[in-house]
């Protein structure tokens, strides 16, 4: 135990740098390819691993639902509040409006994940918004 701690210590800061080039790049690629989004925390201190995006007009839910439908895993809360229904308690205490954080989707990433994958869950995501936003009634696209 003591040297598989020793190795992941030896590597974590090189491998910290690639999973938040990675979380960059899905940040990057979701607001490329999808109108309405904002990358909650923005500008901030964050973790190199998680990356936290509202969607405008889609239910965080019904997102998380199309994803796992195509094999991925995503939240719409926060780690620890994983299967609940009400919007995340941390967006809420950041100052979100409750709509915003109930539109919220919570994506983390892992030493397993690579570019490939990612760019795949950019386009996953990329099809289910435009898919669940035409089945929205209260969804307008923005100019």
């Amino acid at each position: 135990m003591g040297h598989a701690a020793k190795i992941i210590h030896m590597n974590l800061e090189s491998e910290m740098l690639r999973i938040s080039q990675l979380r960059d790049r899905l940040e990057q690629g979701i607001l490329k390819s999808v109108p309405d989004v904002i990358v909650n925390g923005a500008g901030a201190r964050r973790v190199a691993n998680t990356t936290n995006l509202c969607f405008e007009g889609i239910e965080g839910e019904s997102l998380v639902i199309a994803l796992d439908l195509q094999g991925f895993c995503v939240s719409s809360g926060s780690a620890c509040s994983s299967g609940a229904v009400e919007p995340s308690h941390v967006l809420l205490a950041l100052g979100l409006p409750k709509a915003q954080a109930k539109s919220s989707v919570r994506f983390s990433l892992g030493t397993g994940n690579t570019v490939e994958q990612v760019d795949e869950l950019i386009a996953a995501v990329a099809d289910a918004t435009a898919h669940l936003r035409r089945l929205s009634p209260t969804y307008t696209a923005h100019a």
